[in-house]
């Protein structure tokens, strides 16, 4: 029992980073439409900037996350406005296409700038955890835990109590209608992308405390986060929380009483129930 415990607990913590991870794809898919199939290779390089701001600067992974996310957003900014804004309305295929190549170009030119060595982030804290009677919580996993629920319940605001917010959503919803308005939709959908991917920034400097980084992180990460958007559903950012932590308690508890290699089958498992029984997911609005 105290075993099962032990599993949900890291489940539910793993289904939390799981969700900042996804929180950004879901945001560009929502709204521009892509499927930003390069999303696991930007998280891989937040991971590696948050990396090297800790090993070189000493700045905490967690402090220094708000500086990981500017950078990765005016990374996100310049492509969006340089290259994916020119196949923005595209068939979507050319946009997988495009984003494809980027995961491809920015796998190999992270080979060559870090190498393919495995490297983490170790602060002081990294191996320490929280006793509960039998049980442990580890710190860093619950601290990263705590982030990615502030920052979907921020993304939520954010869509729903700003100006800005209610711009994207517009767009999202009805482009001509958005223009009559006077929304400039090259410059939202590049600031779109830019908040997703220093989405993926902030979720990268989570992932490198918990889990070790390579350059081909990129299309596990991807895949998990495409399940997760599916899962949780679209429309809503909470949706995504939740497919987090669906995915996290999954993959434990299939772990625990199955065996390793099972988790990721058991996930897109789930992601194919879901697509038959509710292909909105979760919480996204039914037709």
């Amino acid at each position: 029992m105290d075993l099962l415990a032990q599993v949900l607990i890291n489940g539910v913590l793993l289904g939390g980073l799981y969700a900042v991870m996804a929180l950004g794809l879901a945001l560009v898919w929502g709204v521009l439409n892509i499927v930003n199939l390069a999303h696991g290779a930007f998280i891989m390089l937040g991971a590696y900037l948050a990396w090297h701001l800790y090993t070189y600067l000493g700045i905490d992974p967690f402090l220094g996350l708000p500086l990981t996310a500017i950078i990765m957003f005016c990374v996100g900014y310049a492509l969006q406005r340089g290259l994916l804004n020119l196949v923005v309305r595209a068939p979507m295929f050319n946009t997988l296409l495009i984003t494809f190549g980027l995961e491809v170009v920015l796998t190999y030119l992270a080979q060559l700038a870090f190498s393919a060595d495995f490297r983490t982030i170790n602060p002081p804290y990294a191996g320490n955890g929280i006793a509960l009677g039998p049980l442990v919580v580890p710190l860093a996993r619950l601290m990263a835990f705590g982030v990615a629920a502030v920052l979907t319940v921020g993304v939520w605001i954010f869509l729903l109590r700003t100006r800005l917010g209610r711009a994207i959503r517009a767009t999202a919803q009805n482009l001509v209608a958005a223009r009559l308005y006077g929304v400039e939709p090259r410059h939202l959908y590049a600031v779109t992308f830019g908040i997703g991917i220093g989405l993926a920034g902030a979720a990268g400097s989570l992932y490198g405390t918990v889990s070790q980084i390579n350059p081909y992180i990129g299309a596990t990460l991807t895949a998990k986060c495409f399940a997760i958007s599916i899962i949780g559903g679209l429309d809503n950012p909470l949706g995504v929380l939740v497919g987090g932590l669906v995915l996290g308690l999954i993959e434990s508890l299939t772990v625990l009483y199955v065996g390793a290699t099972f988790g990721d089958v058991a996930s897109f498992g789930i992601l194919v129930l879901v697509l038959i029984v509710r292909p909105s997911g979760l919480l996204g609005k039914t037709a």
